[in-house]
């Protein structure tokens, strides 16, 4: 169940971050903290591995950009929690790992997929991402264009992931039958 409202059409901020090929989204927090749930204590490990100023640096509206095959491994969700805290509010890459993509899109991410996108941005662009077209927007105002979301994935990220989606369609079921 999600706790995170939908994104706005529009998301614009700054590339927070870019991973390669088959990078394992636990490395986020550090495989010692895949099963702590606690907000506050996957902040203060996000990202410490790789750039101990992340949380500090990265505001509400930023994205993760990633190779091919992002968030392969066991699809924990402690990793997500701690980036979504932190601020970033969608991940483009090239490609996901599926069992990645089902966790999170379930949550309501927006995990959009553009080929060529890891070697086209740089950490720090300002970049600005129409999540339903799939369609990132780089500094110099070129597009790269991607495989924008199927239209029931459009439906889950909009409600703020799956449990609201069956929970605001089983009402509308329920009023109609009434």
């Amino acid at each position: 169940m999600s706790a995170y409202p939908p994104p706005p059409d529009l998301i614009e901020g700054k590339v927070a971050w870019i991973f390669g090929d088959d990078f394992d989204i636990d490395l986020v927090v550090g495989v010692s903290n895949i099963k702590s749930y606690d907000p506050d204590h996957l902040r203060s490990v996000c990202m410490q591995a790789y750039d101990p100023t992340f949380t500090e640096r990265v505001r509400p509206g930023d994205i993760i950009v990633g190779g091919r095959n992002f968030g392969y491994g066991h699809p924990h969700y402690p990793p997500m929690v701690a980036l979504r805290n932190a601020g970033i509010a969608a991940i483009v890459a090239e490609s996901f790992s599926p069992g990645f993509w089902r966790g999170e899109t379930f949550n309501g991410m927006p995990l959009i997929t553009i080929p060529g996108v890891s070697t086209s941005v740089k950490v720090d662009d300002p970049v600005a991402l129409d999540w339903r077209t799939a369609t990132l927007r780089r500094p110099e105002g070129t597009d790269l264009v991607g495989n924008p979301p199927s239209p029931r994935t459009v439906k889950v990220i909009e409600a703020g992931g799956s449990y609201q989606l069956l929970l605001a369609e089983h009402a509308r079921e329920r009023q109609e039958a009434q």
